[in-house]
């Protein structure tokens, strides 16, 4: 009878099973294929510890714009942590905080002179809300509280935050915990509902906003909140110049605040600064970011807004809001490096002319390969969408799930890979493909390479049913 040796002090604090195997029971199910392990992160490019190279398709979650290692971020990492890591704002206040605010409010520009850090996405988004509420009250408007929010979309991984997200799948899981905010559709570009062109479906939807507003009650509504480009929601779907005017005429209209969740679409990513300066008159009166603000490097998120907004909240006694970590020093130094260096190597230029060449070598491998059905987005926020068939739209079947195999074959040849299937697959599969702002032309024809030859392995599969 074999016996496993016993665990040594340090296997025990590294929280080690008595096989050598770490514990990961809350990462994925117990006995599934284990994921390789990161050894090292240079540029675009990871490295595991049996020295595989890989290319960064998707900046991670769509977060890691500087790519690896970048050296100027490092250094003020490093000096702000020798002279403080942590400081609680409600007791000092914070030069690193001043120049970060300073510096993303100015990037922002007119109506977005204040700005609010905290470690995240999903705080960002509860911290927008929380802001309208209260910027609610102070102009004594207390009767309005509901916040419209379009399906699909996805705001964040909070409880709050799954409130305004519109997947299915989420609220089937959470929906008890849940409070019933309404919901509008969302102006969808390729596979849109029966008797409409993609632009009567937005003429569509910007009816139904109205009309759900009107159903709500006026007085009732608090905010709006999109995605003005799409992130793993819906596969980067830019919206159009006519619906997003709609929008703000609608809300300023009603009284009802405008909120634009840039977590993915954010700091550059798109070609400009925010994705809302894409669009004229259309401006929100509320913007969250997160992600690409600081590149990965640590946990971030900020909402801008202006100085009226939270001249009349703190007039009224404060903005009740914050988190342990909310501005602190070194995630702020850290982000302040970040925007320094998107700036100073001129990333938003790279972002759109780098673009335009990925989405035409995109466009390239639709017309080869038919399991893409459709190549969407700006800059280097950009998806493929994959089908069954290319000509009558047909989605995979749900139990295939597609994307996720798709990402399993990428992988094993060298490309890392996000997609997220919304409300069951009701919307399609797809993929981000969303490299760090740093990536070089040289590099874009490495990562079609990578695709091509992935979309070749998924052909054999679908064919053959082997990998």
């Amino acid at each position: 009878m074999s016996h496993q040796p016993p665990q040594t002090p340090c296997e025990k604090l590294l929280g080690m099973e008595p096989n050598g195997e770490p514990v990961q029971v809350f990462l994925k199910e117990k006995g599934s294929p284990r994921l390789p392990r990161i050894s090292r992160g240079e540029g675009i490019y990871f490295w595991d510890t049996e020295g595989k190279k890989y290319l960064d398709v998707s900046s991670g979650p769509v977060a890691n714009n500087l790519g690896s290692c970048n050296s100027k971020v490092l250094s003020a990492m490093k000096a702000q942590a020798s002279k403080a890591s942590f400081a609680f704002p409600g007791q000092f206040e914070s030069e690193a905080n001043e120049l970060l605010a300073n510096l993303l409010t100015s990037l922002a520009g007119e109506g977005f002179e204040r700005a609010f850090f905290v470690s995240g996405g999903s705080e960002a988004v509860e911290s927008a809300i929380k802001l309208a509420r209260q910027y609610a009250l102070a102009q004594n408007q207390s009767s309005r509280w509901k916040v419209i929010s379009r399906n699909p979309s996805y705001h964040g991984g909070t409880l709050g935050a799954l409130t305004l997200t519109g997947d299915k799948h989420m609220h089937d899981v959470f929906g008890p915990l849940l409070s019933d905010m309404p919901k509008v559709r969302a102006p969808v570009t390729y596979r849109v509902p029966e008797n409409h062109t993609v632009e009567s479906f937005t003429r569509a939807c910007v009816v139904e906003l109205e009309d759900r507003i009107k159903a709500e009650e006026p007085r009732t509504v608090l905010a709006f909140i999109i995605e003005p480009i799409g992130g793993l929601s819906s596969g980067a779907v830019v919206s159009d110049d006519f619906y997003m005017k709609e929008v703000r005429r609608i809300c300023s209209k009603y009284g009802v605040l405008l909120i634009h969740d840039e977590v993915m679409s954010g700091a550059g990513r798109t070609g400009k600064f925010l994705a809302s300066n894409h669009y004229e008159d259309a401006q929100p009166d509320i913007v969250v970011l997160a992600k690409g603000i600081a590149a990965g490097y640590t946990p971030m998120g900020a909402i801008l807004t202006s100085d009226h907004i939270v001249n009349a909240v703190t007039s009224a006694g404060g903005f009740l809001n914050g988190f342990t970590y909310f501005t602190n020093p070194l995630s702020c130094a850290i982000g302040h490096a970040v925007l320094q260096e998107m700036l100073e190597c001129d990333l938003i230029t790279n972002a759109a002319e780098r673009g335009e060449e990925l989405k035409e070598a995109l466009e390239e491998l639709k017309a080869q390969w038919g399991y893409i059905g459709d190549v969407r987005g700006i800059g280097l926020l950009l998806a493929l969408e994959l089908v069954a068939d290319q000509e009558t739209k047909t989605p995979f079947k749900r139990e295939l799930n597609a994307a996720g195999l798709f990402q399993n074959l990428a992988m094993q040849n060298g490309l890392l890979i996000y997609g997220r299937r919304t409300n069951y697959g009701e919307f399609g599969d797809w993929l981000m493909i969303t490299p760090p702002l740093i990536i070089t032309t040289e590099q874009i024809s490495e990562l079609a390479h990578g695709l091509a030859k992935t979309l070749r392995d998924f052909e054999r599969f679908m064919q053959v049913g082997l990998v």
